[in-house]
């Protein structure tokens, strides 16, 4: 049930934006973070951010809202090789409102699946996103 409940449709600009950030040639930390514009119902982009860590990115995030996050990451294998994967982090704090939390989740596949991603992670506490939290994470893409 919940795979085909959408909420928002997400901003053409965003979409478009998105899909160029996919394919960016920076080598640095980056992050797409967005939001939901609820009078229309709708996902858009509410910042972005370059050469920054998960530790800076999560002071960057709303301790009560949920948003969503694009972000590429510099990632060091234990192996010696460097690979950048694109990850989505829905962060959906406890303590948010329920209907705001529905929205959100509500939207979450559709916004997976227009931007193709397939590293998709979920923190409940912004405190959770950090180094180690996303290496963990990304350890299972080996």
């Amino acid at each position: 049930m919940s795979e085909s409940l959408v909420v928002c449709d997400v901003d053409e600009d965003l979409i478009k934006k998105l899909k160029e950030f996919r394919f960016r040639k920076e080598t640095n930390n980056a992050a797409i973070v967005m939001k939901i514009d609820k009078d229309k119902q709708l996902v858009i982009l509410e910042e972005e951010h370059e050469d920054i860590s998960p530790d800076e990115l999560k002071n960057e995030l709303p301790e009560r809202q949920p948003r969503f996050i694009v972000y590429s990451y510099k990632y060091h294998h234990d192996d010696g090789r460097i690979s950048y994967p694109l990850c989505f982090i829905f962060s959906s704090p406890l303590g948010c409102r329920p209907e705001q939390q529905m929205m959100y989740a509500g939207s979450k596949n559709k916004l997976v699946r227009t931007v193709e991603l397939t590293k998709v992670f979920e923190i409940r506490n912004t405190e959770d996103l950090t180094e180690e939290w996303l290496r963990e994470k990304l350890g299972f893409f080996r």
